[in-house]
């Protein structure tokens, strides 16, 4: 059962519906305004607070030529959040005994071994420093959406060679985390991610995330809207004159035929980022972007991880599983993938000062083009944002935004 639109004490500044919390006005009125600039087609927001629903808001539309409106949990394809979810999974095996992150990944998958990978631990390929961020073997998308391809798939991933010698550098794995973190999982529980978090954690929660989007959830997916060429041409010219910037950097290191980042983005090909609009990708479970969540349904995904592995009274994981995951277990200047200072503990996204939260034990994961799953352990804070007019920033700059006004927030800023 997922759970309803919670009635708050003030209502959403226009155009934005729904309804926010005394004192969480500054990110109430940040979100209206991406509304009535244009910045959003349609978008939801939703944060809770010391396991309080302080702000449920929604707008705009879901999809323009339809003219549907985004209404309260209207749902849309999050891309690598989805990682952040897998993460989840992986963590709650971890606190059942089940997984050792510190023991080599062949210790639970034996073939993973072949190619010189048999002393890589799961954190290290968690934490994107197993140089696995590239597949030499050609796969595709489709390839992963059916069964009888499996054996394909997983062979690719196995006798995968690694980049460079495993720990000694990061490059986030962008396709690949979720490969290997899918059939990392199911050699241990013998399930899937999706079917695991869905019994275990969402609907426990009330959350409607899901990782293998049934058909009785389509009428309340969105449409994504890619930026027009136009726009990526004009902002990397600007971001050019103005001394550069991470997406000038990615772009510079997108041009040598076999760089990095071109060999972590173009395996498994497919149809590029508008096939995510298609039911196949969406019902199947390709654990680094293929998950669907409302904004509700991502921030109620994240409580237990807010607060010492609690919610209402029952413990999901314990308290001394998540506290390794505060520090950054992983971190690099300039990731060889992304191009930007970023980080990672146990499959969760570490960032920056001030990119998501002042706060250094924050984590989450972001998505292209601007979803965000994260949470604040210090401040017991989960956010969920969804939104359909993707960024083409490697971080939007509508989540960043959002983000820095609710640490804006009087109750924040008094707790």
């Amino acid at each position: 059962m997922r759970a309803a639109h919670a009635k708050l004490s003030n209502d959403a500044p226009a155009p934005a519906l729904g309804t926010y919390s005394a004192g969480f006005e500054p990110i109430a009125k940040r979100f209206a305004l991406h509304l009535r600039n244009g910045a959003e087609v349609g978008a939801g927001l939703c944060v809770f607070h010391r396991g309080k629903c302080v702000l449920d808001l929604w707008g705009g539309l879901a999809d323009l030529e339809a003219r549907r409106p985004w209404v309260d949990d209207t749902r849309i394809v999050v891309f690598s959040v989805t990682k952040g979810l897998a993460a989840m999974a992986l963590n709650m095996l971890a606190d059942r005994g089940q997984l050792d992150w510190d023991k080599p990944v062949a210790t639970y998958w034996p073939a993973f071994a072949a190619a010189g990978k048999e002393r890589v631990t799961v954190r290290t390929l968690c934490n994107h420093r197993a140089g696995l961020l590239a597949l030499d073997a050609p796969i595709t998308i489709d390839d992963c959406l059916r069964s009888d391809r499996a054996d394909v798939v997983r062979g690719a991933i196995e006798e995968q060679l690694p980049a460079w010698e495993p720990g000694s550098r990061q490059g986030y794995h962008a396709l690949t985390f979720g490969l290997y973190a899918s059939e990392l999982f199911r050699s241990i529980a013998g399930e899937s991610i999706g079917t695991f978090l869905q019994r275990e954690l969402f609907e426990p929660l009330g959350s409607d995330a899901r990782l293998g989007t049934p058909d009785s959830e389509d009428s309340r997916v969105a449409r994504l809207y890619t930026p027009a060429a136009h726009e990526r041409v004009f902002g990397l010219a600007r971001d050019a004159l103005r001394g550069g910037s991470t997406e000038t950097r990615v772009v510079r290191a997108l041009l040598p035929k076999r760089s990095l980042i071109r060999r972590a983005f173009g395996n498994p090909r497919g149809g590029g980022i508008a096939e995510y609009n298609e039911v196949p990708v969406r019902r199947a479970e390709l654990a680094w972007a293929s998950a669907t969540a409302s904004a509700r349904g991502l921030a109620r995904a994240y409580l237990p991880f807010a607060s010492a592995g609690r919610f209402e009274g029952r413990e999901y994981l314990r308290a001394s599983t998540l506290e390794p995951v505060y520090a950054r277990q992983s971190w690099s200047e300039c990731d060889s993938v992304l191009q930007k200072p970023i980080g990672w503990s146990q499959g969760f996204v570490k960032e920056g000062a001030h990119v998501f939260s002042p706060n250094p034990e924050a984590f989450g994961h972001p998505g292209i083009g601007g979803a965000l799953g994260w949470c604040d352990p210090t401040r017991e804070i989960a956010l969920g944002y969804v939104m359909n007019r993707m960024s083409w920033r490697v971080r939007s700059p509508r989540a960043i935004a959002l983000c820095r006004a609710l640490y804006d927030c009087e109750p924040l800023r008094a707790s």
